[in-house]
């Protein structure tokens, strides 16, 4: 009987100091705890100072500003745009118009095909500019200024899930699919700019292959053109090469800028035929002659054409 109330003491002894015990290791767990997420939090942050004074946009930009969207400034004759740890902005495959010249005007982007609601990520790591309502153009949009050097543009969102002022990692959700603003259907809108100028996305991303196209892209202002249409070509809507719009600023001066802009004024655009026109129309529309408008089209001046027919002039 002694030996069984001795067990007894010693099992209620046992029991009323374990949960003195547990607590106590909780405490001394607690400040370890507290010291593991401070050293992430430093290790993230020295990350992010590191990536910023490495960062080649320090060179490029001499202003930060929320007010534009994007404002053109001299381009340098050539750049070396790192694209190493991207993301795809949208897993969508589908593109649905091309960069460049379309129903006689520039189009400074892709348009991806994504439905209501999909999500929409940063390309690369940075920095959020602007977050904003465009009623009339962009709808929904985001800008984010990245270290490597590029800006780039996500425009007809349903909502922005991020901030200005607020640094993003590559891959981070930034907003969702949608179709507002200046928007025919639902689609992502996605641009590439440098200093403000707007490059050709498919010369760095392929969105069909759900990749970037080299580890770097190499901008020279003298081959650019050239560089850009056969992007399109290889990585566009249906393979047609267009000529991508370089944009020269109105400030630029010295002579390569100025070969580049009459290279520009030069090439071919793009007129979509709308119900109820003709070749004449067209024609006086476009400042051309109707023989010039056949012959650069290849067909007769009693040729059939039909609404949303594409047809190019000078």
């Amino acid at each position: 009987m002694k030996t069984l109330k001795k067990i007894a003491f010693l099992t209620l002894a046992t029991m009323s100091v374990l949960p003195t015990m547990g607590q106590d290791l909780l405490a001394r767990q607690a400040p370890i705890d507290r010291k593991m997420k401070t050293v992430d939090s430093m290790a993230l942050h020295r990350l992010i100072q590191t990536e910023t004074l490495e960062s080649p946009s320090a060179d490029l930009y001499n202003e930060w500003s929320n007010k534009y969207a994007h404002k053109a400034t001299t381009l340098p004759d050539s750049f070396r745009i790192s694209l190493k740890d991207f993301c795809m902005p949208t897993s969508s495959r589908v593109l649905t118009s091309n960069f460049g010249a379309r129903w006689g005007r520039q189009h400074k982007g892709l348009d991806v095909k994504v439905y209501i609601g999909d999500t929409i990520r940063a390309a690369f790591s940075g920095k959020i500019r602007i977050v904003r309502y465009e009623p009339r153009g962009y709808g929904k949009y985001v800008v984010i200024r990245h270290y490597n050097g590029l800006e780039t543009i996500y425009g007809h969102m349903s909502a922005q899930l991020v901030e200005e002022e607020q640094e993003v990692r590559a891959g981070d959700p930034i907003g969702l699919g949608g179709n507002t603003g200046r928007s025919t259907g639902s689609h992502l809108h996605f641009e590439t700019r440098l200093c403000g100028v707007a490059l050709n996305p498919a010369l760095m991303f392929d969105f069909k292959n759900q990749d970037v196209v080299d580890d770097y892209y190499m901008f020279r202002k003298s081959t650019y053109n050239r560089e850009s249409a056969e992007a399109t070509r290889l990585r566009g809507v249906g393979g047609i090469a267009v000529n991508g719009d370089l944009d020269i600023p109105e400030t630029a001066s010295n002579a390569s800028e100025q070969n580049v802009s009459s290279k520009i004024g030069r090439s071919t655009r793009f007129h979509k035929v709308a119900k109820g026109e003709t070749i004449y129309s067209i024609a006086r529309k476009r400042g051309m002659t109707v023989d010039a408008i056949c012959r650069l089209n290849h067909i007769r001046k009693n040729a059939h054409i039909r609404a949303g027919q594409i047809l190019k002039y000078n």
